[in-house]
């Protein structure tokens, strides 16, 4: 007897809105369109999604809402409920367009989200080691002096020493060179050598790895985006932003007047079946 699903689902509860039963096999099929750690997460997100549908449709319902379904691009209709629950929405849950002011003191307030990353173009040759083995880092750490000091006395050797020294073979066939790289590419310690760096100058830095003998070719700053052309992309995000907020707070105030049994229906449930 396989046993091994016997406590991924929820024991059998009935789950309804208002005396209207949301039916197991329904919410069986919904789970797939909220995926999660667990299965049992993942059950109860389905279960929280429909239950919130059910609310968006019998107020469409109470208020009499009748829509004509639209159709998009590649000819997929809506059912008649989606567009009933979009005209509930559409006229029930109003929000403002942000204007200049809000726009600009985003622009401000997240100035990191509106830079590019700096450009390094960059070559190493590395000498690994283990951190956890002290003579082999000793030993690296040696090897990877004497290289800086010969390549910094004739940086022509730096090709050299790469295609018989590095231990990164990758690169090692290319003398080393690494190519362009922006952050995240590279290790953290790797890139803070990279950022103490001046276009022509050879260090080492210590990474997980080993240590690398770095020769930075080439930095380009990263640029900020003027407002002018991130003014349409921060509208968008904080528009949406205040509908997903207003949106919640419509659903809250639906949940408040009906009867739910068999689920509690948590404030980050998704107000729409997907």
């Amino acid at each position: 007897m396989d046993c091994s699903v016997s406590n991924t689902l929820p024991k059998p509860k009935t789950i309804s809105v208002n005396g209207a039963v949301i039916a197991r096999e329904v919410i069986a099929r919904e789970v797939q369109n909220h995926p999660a750690e667990k299965p049992i997460l993942a059950w109860q997100a389905a279960a929280r999604a429909l239950v919130v549908r059910e609310l968006l449709l019998q107020e469409s319902k109470r208020l009499g809402i009748e829509a004509e379904p639209l159709r998009d691009p590649e000819g997929r209709s809506e059912t008649p409920e989606e567009a009933a629950m979009r005209t509930l929405i559409e006229r029930e849950v109003v929000t403002p367009e942000p204007d200049e002011a809000a726009c600009l003191r985003f622009y401000e307030q997240n100035r990191a989200r509106f830079r590019s990353g700096d450009l390094y173009e960059a070559a190493h040759i590395l000498i690994a080691a283990a951190r956890s083995d002290t003579a082999a880092r000793a030993t690296a750490r040696a090897t990877a002096d004497t290289i800086l000091s010969a390549v910094r006395a004739d940086p022509a050797l730096f090709a050299e020493f790469a295609r018989s020294h590095s231990d990164c073979k990758t690169s090692a066939e290319n003398g080393g060179h690494l190519g362009q790289l922006t952050r995240g590419q590279t290790v953290a310690e790797f890139e803070t050598a990279l950022a103490r760096m001046r276009p022509g100058e050879f260090a080492i830095a210590e990474t997980r790895y080993g240590f690398h003998v770095v020769r930075l070719d080439q930095h380009a700053p990263g640029q900020m985006l003027p407002f002018e052309l991130a003014r349409d992309r921060i509208a968008d995000y904080l528009t949406t932003s205040v509908q997903h907020l207003a949106l919640a707070q419509y659903v809250s105030v639906l949940a408040g007047r009906a009867e739910i049994t068999g689920i509690t229906l948590a404030a980050s449930a998704s107000p729409l079946v997907q």
